[in-house]
């Protein structure tokens, strides 16, 4: 099906016209400049807002904040979603459209005890190269316990973001798993969830020590206590 002209100003709005230039002129996974798209659009204020709110109907548009190999005025066309040329497909994802406020968002992230639930790292923390940790929220697909999927918001750091595209979490197999474990150690989890954090138990704190130990040291432990149970 031939697309329509992104050139046209009469019928097309200058979101409908900035998604036609990227199928048309820039390719899916292909880098563009932000002069590009300005060129491109010179009579278009805000064309770069216009490219972000793509992004709520599902077109992936990573940044130097999503993709650190890209440099500060380029942009990859990730991925296409929604063909928002199309009539109906703008009302279909008028759920997706809604973004966030600065409220929900503050909310989301306070739920979150702002921390990546990906891999735990906070704003401002280090990765191990380095470079400090930038949080924000993201979008994550769960399948509920019903079997029904629903879109729910979640904090991620912003390389957690770009490993974790396309995840999808399965709730009602997660619950199950947990149903198969014993009274205690569901008991141990539950106090988990209740403190925010996994505490050790004395069995884990001492294997935690020992493990620290030197070599001989580690050996003078272990034929202590192997010596207590004869």
């Amino acid at each position: 099906m031939e697309l329509p002209s992104w050139q046209d100003k009469e019928k097309n709005g200058s979101m409908i016209r900035a998604a036609l230039w990227l199928e048309c002129e820039v390719g899916e996974g292909n880098i563009f400049r932000k002069s590009q798209l300005r060129a491109a659009f010179p009579d278009v204020a805000q064309i770069d807002r216009r490219i972000r709110d793509l992004r709520d109907y599902g077109w992936q548009i990573d940044t130097h904040r999503e993709d650190e190999r890209l440099l500060l005025d380029e942009q990859r066309y990730a991925k296409k979603g929604a063909e928002v040329w199309i009539p109906g497909q703008k009302r279909a994802n008028a759920k997706a459209r809604a973004g966030l406020s600065a409220v929900q968002r503050s909310r989301i992230m306070d739920g979150d005890d702002h921390l990546c639930r990906s891999c735990g790292i906070s704003a401002g923390e280090p990765y191990p190269d380095g470079q400090d940790a930038q949080l924000d929220v993201a979008r994550r697909r769960v399948i509920l316990e019903d079997g029904s999927e629903e879109v729910q918001f979640v904090t991620e750091c912003n390389r957690c973001r770009i490993g974790g595209k396309g995840r999808l979490d399965d709730v009602g197999a997660l619950i199950e798993a947990a149903r198969s474990l014993t009274h205690l150690e569901q008991g141990a989890i539950l106090e988990w969830m209740a403190a925010g954090q996994r505490t050790l138990g004395p069995a884990e704190e001492v294997w935690g020590r020992y493990r620290a130990l030197p070599e001989e040291s580690r050996k003078a432990v272990q034929q202590a206590l192997t010596e207590d149970q004869d």
